[in-house]
């Protein structure tokens, strides 16, 4: 993990967070494991924040802005630096997924964001948000592609899809935009880090999960679950709960098509919906 002196506290809101972080604790004679046990947190998660590693959190930041004396400092900076491209809830998530080692999801409703192509997600968006304005549904488009940038470069996690087959056979948009969707999810799936599977209808009496899921494992740190519905999402870091989730997807895996068989009924639902 880098150190906050490590980075330019000018080159982002997060690093300059971070850098105030630091620099309030340091005047206050703590170190980052004294200062995790008065405000019921590891040393660990405050060098995450000081180190810009993770998004800081408004809750948090007003309880250290009562124990430094430093009225709303914190607080306004937090604010500030959880500005993101995708939605509010999300966001912590999707940081997260750059640091992953490991992404095992699970998609009851929709294809995965990360295997989205732009025409699926701009249908999802107006669908989902029917009321916003055409130029914020254009900036979520934007940001849910930029996203996919976790899956280019030299560092890629290894992600694993699990898409139920009601994925499969509900339309989103018109037909070609499902064709193309899901030709595409074959083509990610050529990837030698993504690997795709489907769990059919018939697999429910084998594994029942009821809500997107996501298990995500680190290098340097405990893994962690992000849960999502409608509008709303949530990180889960409770240990007995991750691993709940944890087995709960082990079993959707064993219970889904295997990945060649996955990717053979992908393609022939696309070609049923190019035929339309």
């Amino acid at each position: 993990m880098p150190q906050p002196k490590d980075l330019d506290p000018y080159s982002d809101a997060r690093a300059f967070y971070g850098a105030e972080l630091r620099r309030l604790r340091e005047r206050a004679g703590l170190t980052q494991e004294q200062l995790g046990e008065r405000v019921f947190c590891s040393g660990t998660y405050i060098g995450m924040f000081e180190s810009a590693d993770r998004r800081p959190q408004q809750d948090l930041s007003r309880i250290l802005d009562d124990l430094f004396d430093s009225g709303e400092h914190l607080q306004r900076l937090c604010r500030l630096a959880r500005t993101s491209k995708v939605a509010d809830y999300f966001a912590d998530a999707a940081d997260l997924e750059r640091r992953a080692r490991t992404i095992s999801e699970y998609a009851p409703v929709l294809v995965p964001g990360l295997l989205q192509t732009e025409d699926y997600a701009r249908a999802i968006t107006r669908t989902t948000m029917r009321f916003s304005s055409p130029e914020r549904v254009e900036d979520l488009v934007r940001g849910r592609m930029e996203r996919q940038g976790v899956l280019e470069g030299e560092r890629t996690p290894v992600v694993w899809e699990i898409i139920h087959e009601a994925v499969l056979r509900s339309p989103i948009g018109d037909h070609e935009v499902m064709a193309r969707q899901l030709r595409h999810v074959v083509g990610m799936a050529t990837r030698h880090h993504i690997v795709v599977q489907v769990l059919p209808f018939t697999a429910m009496k084998e594994a029942f999960m009821d809500s997107m899921v996501s298990v995500m494992s680190f290098g340097d740190a405990p893994s962690l679950v992000y849960t999502e519905g409608a509008g709303s999402g949530r990180l889960i870091e409770e240990p007995a709960l991750v691993e709940r989730s944890a087995q709960s997807y082990d079993l959707a895996r064993a219970a889904a098509l295997s990945p060649a068989d996955s990717l053979d009924l992908l393609a022939s639902t696309a070609e049923d919906y190019a035929k339309r």
